[in-house]
């Protein structure tokens, strides 16, 4: 027996994992320490109660022998969630067809298993900082990853270099963690790009809902050309406050790879997952009515307040940033190694945020907030932040 040797060439220990460590062993010296957290991208407000009705109604549901339901009829999803994503699509004017969506327990998840699409011998492209699960979910299967460098220069929404080979290509817009957006005729370039390869884009649209620029796409199914060489990773993690009760989904256009791709994805999902279970389900269905679009909004507002916030004390300190604006993220340039600043601002100021070494090279000496946390402890982590710099 061989274990998989790709595992020892991944870090020992996920980003936030290594993050929870070092604040739980400040915590313990300090007790008293009252630790402000924008760090891990997680939610804080609750639910939207239409949502929650929904999940009720469902639970309930399941509790009845008339109404009980076991595994799904289909691991793709149930046809009443396809129907309100397409729906979905549709309000902000992409045609996205029932059929080609593909419902799962979130984007992360989906984003770590569609390299199993893939041949091994596959190279590919990444922007650096990334998202840690791009890179790891390849080099755990063996494959040649190259980078290419997000930088201040570009605002951290780089271009395509023609002369740079590939066959897969990741792209997350807005981007986490640089809260950097790709404009229509950004997203464009790639998407030729891609085309002129061969090659497929990976596009993570988790944060779409946070888009308030027209000229941000919100899908890259706006892009025209797009549906012959992507695939697309959602999520109502950040749309409607799913974190904890998981459920996303994956566009597989007809047009890619004249419909191999999808049959291969469906196959792939049928044989090693059984299907989002009926409560959860339901309750993104809720999530994406027109009321709950509405409810949801309300939350997502509130977050958008507090980027705002720190995005705009950074402009006054005179502190180049990204994000903050069409994202949850801030992308802050704080001039020194990036552990280091995460070391002072929870010993001098208890706030915790995110290293940018940790998303690559091109991370260090940036950092990251989120907006995730209420109005009143961001900006008291401002406040906090203010007097330390």
């Amino acid at each position: 027996m061989k274990l998989n040797s790709n595992y020892d060439n991944i870090q020992n220990s996920y980003l936030f994992v290594e993050i929870a460590n070092r604040v739980k062993k400040y915590t313990a010296a300090n007790p008293a320490a009252d630790i402000i957290k924008l760090g891990i991208g997680d939610v804080t407000r609750p639910l939207a109660p239409c949502v929650v009705e929904a999940g009720v109604k469902a639970v309930q549901e399941m509790g009845d022998a008339a109404t009980f339901r076991g595994y799904s009829p289909d691991s793709q999803g149930y046809d009443f969630l396809r129907d309100a994503i397409s729906r979905y699509y549709a309000s902000f004017n992409v045609k996205v067809s029932a059929h080609e969506i593909h419902v799962s327990d979130g984007a992360k998840s989906d984003c770590g298993n569609i390299v199993d699409m893939f041949a091994d011998d596959n190279t590919v492209l990444i922007p650096d900082p990334v998202y840690p699960v791009y890179l790891d979910s390849n080099v755990m299967s063996g494959r040649k990853v190259i980078f290419c460098d997000a930088t201040e220069k570009d605002d951290f929404a780089p271009l395509p270099d023609k002369n740079v080979k590939c066959d897969v290509i990741y792209l997350c817009s807005p981007n986490n963690p640089t809260g950097s957006a790709f404009s229509y005729d950004k997203l464009k370039a790639w998407v030729d790009y891609a085309n002129s390869m061969g090659a497929v884009i990976i596009f993570d649209a988790a944060y779409e809902a946070f888009v308030t620029d027209p000229s941000v796409p919100r899908s890259i199914f706006a892009v025209e050309g797009a549906r012959y060489c992507a695939v697309e990773l959602c999520s109502f993690s950040k749309t409607a406050g799913f974190t904890g009760t998981r459920c996303g989904y994956t566009v597989v256009p007809d047009e890619l790879c004249g419909g191999k791709f999808a049959k291969m994805w469906a196959r792939r999902q049928s044989t090693k997952y059984n299907g989002t279970s009926y409560i959860q389900q339901c309750m993104a269905q809720a999530a994406y009515s027109q009321e709950g679009i509405r409810q949801c909004k309300e939350n997502i507002s509130a977050y958008q307040k507090n980027a705002n916030l720190i995005s705009d004390a950074l402009t006054d300190m005179g502190i180049y940033h990204t994000g903050g604006k069409n994202s949850p993220y801030i992308w802050l340039k704080c001039g020194m190694n990036s552990w280091d600043f995460f070391d002072k601002l929870l010993t001098q100021a208890n706030v915790v945020g995110t290293p940018g070494s940790g998303f690559g090279k091109n991370g260090e000496w940036f950092f990251r907030l989120t907006a995730f946390n209420t109005y009143e402890k961001t900006a008291q982590a401002i406040e906090r932040i203010k007097k330390i710099l």
